[in-house]
């Protein structure tokens, strides 16, 4: 058996300046420093074992936080990353109700069939999350680990670890920057969710999702 431990980046420029971020390679912003902190001492006492990382620097930074009393290599993999998106990259979400009012209804209401223009569709997320899972699973066999990725990367892979596919999707939710999921894979690799999305170690007004407005139905929260 394999448990991973994966791990949403912190707040981020993207979040705070409250434009799609994709793979727009932002940095961590203040609030996401002292997310940062609080996740590092939750992970003080894990004794994980091997840590992958989007290369992306609010991954990568969200990484480092989690190996602070490891000492571990962190192994980078452009699979963990977030959706490539395309010329929705740097907008800022309150431009596209204008911009992109088609594609922002996918977005909004069935993301499963949302394709970013010009760049990366929800089900090829879902596809190289699935694979890059399950293939660090294979390379970890009897082991604890932890993995660092995105908002949409991670709410695509739920559906997964849920034994489901992405056309049959239901919402997840998201998870909150530096959130922690834990999934198990047996020796078959066959994934299965311990938890989801806990922030139970952001207290004292360091949630993001907590204070975000885009986080409702009008429209939904940044990548």
């Amino acid at each position: 058996m394999v448990k991973i431990y994966l791990v949403r980046h912190a707040e981020a420029e993207g979040n705070v300046l409250e434009f799609f971020q994709g793979r727009t390679d932002t940095e961590v912003s203040e609030k996401g420093r002292l997310q940062l902190e609080r996740l590092a001492e939750r992970f003080k006492d894990i004794p994980i074992e091997a840590l992958y990382s989007s290369p992306l620097k609010r991954a990568f930074y969200t990484a480092e936080a989690v190996n602070r009393y490891h000492g571990l290599s962190i192994i980078t993999d452009n699979e963990l990353m977030e959706i490539n998106g395309g010329d929705w990259e740097g907008v800022k979400w309150a431009d596209l109700p204008e911009k992109f009012p088609a594609e922002l209804r996918l977005w909004k209401e069935e993301i499963n069939h949302f394709t970013a223009p010009g760049g990366e569709s929800t089900q090829q997320v879902y596809d190289r999350m699935k694979a890059a899972m399950k293939r660090i699973a294979s390379e970890n066999q009897g082991r604890t680990i932890a993995v660092v990725s995105h908002g949409m990367a991670i709410k695509a892979y739920l559906n997964c670890a849920e034994g489901r596919e992405w056309e049959k999707y239901v919402d997840p939710g998201w998870s909150d920057n530096t959130a922690v999921s834990l999934i198990e894979y047996s020796d078959e690799l066959i994934p299965r969710i311990v938890f989801k999305n806990d922030s139970s170690h952001l207290e004292g007004g360091l949630s993001t999702l907590a204070v975000s407005k885009w986080c409702s139905d009008e429209l939904e929260v940044k990548a």
